[in-house]
């Protein structure tokens, strides 16, 4: 499949490295095709399935594309890749909304009545939105079986079959979760940006942001 990932932060290479060690065909977009970051991507991948280029010009290409941008930002370099190329598309939101304007831990800049997701679904009606994975930190998101026990991520959308493939073919099939939870339309993205809240400080207690959750269920 032709992928496109926006974004060339941690989440971005993490999941676009997964992506090609998996067989597809990954662009790695950024504001410029000759974009450091991806340049140091792609001699890293050293694959013949990576290629970079701008938002627009990956997205234009792909069958499916990821949201990897920083929150802050998601909305602008969606601008970018263009309302065209994200038409009738798989959009899949791993981002986030962190304020780091007054240092870390981070606020949200985003929240309780509105999320990420939702503006991003309103600002992109054609595009086929669904959040998930923002809720782990990269290594978690492509190496869930590293973690022992049945932990979970969530999804969240308003394209029923859109949440199905996502569910199945990308969580299950290809990234191998133990257990997917669908929380229900992109209003609940609300509840998994609102996390972050609590993750960003499990992690400084932990000291690794290698950890997940499960949900325990009375029998």
């Amino acid at each position: 499949m032709k992928i496109a990932v926006l974004g060339t932060g941690m989440v971005g290479t993490t999941i676009a490295t997964k992506l090609i060690e998996l067989g597809h065909e990954v662009t790695l977009g950024s504001r410029k095709a000759d974009n450091d970051k991806a340049k140091a991507w792609l001699e890293q991948v050293d694959s013949d399935r990576a290629s970079a280029a701008t938002f627009a010009d990956a997205a234009a290409s792909a069958e499916l594309v990821f949201n990897c941008t920083a929150g802050a930002k998601s909305l602008e370099a969606l601008r970018m890749a263009g309302a065209e190329n994200l038409a009738d598309k798989i959009l899949v939101d791993l981002a986030n909304p962190l304020d780091f304007s007054n240092g870390t831990p981070p606020t949200l800049s985003v929240c309780n009545e509105t999320s990420l997701g939702e503006q991003i679904q309103a600002a992109f009606p054609e595009a086929r939105v669904v959040k998930t994975l923002n809720t782990i930190s990269a290594e978690v998101m492509v190496e869930p079986r590293e973690l022992p026990g049945e932990h979970v991520v969530f999804v969240s959308g308003d394209d029923a079959d859109a949440k199905r493939w996502v569910e199945q073919t990308l969580l299950r099939d290809w990234l191998d979760w133990p257990e997917v939870v669908d929380l229900g339309d992109i209003s609940t993205a609300r509840g998994t940006e609102m996390y972050l809240a609590l993750w960003v400080r499990m992690w400084g207690a932990l000291g690794t942001p290698a950890f997940n959750i499960s949900i325990v269920r009375r029998g």
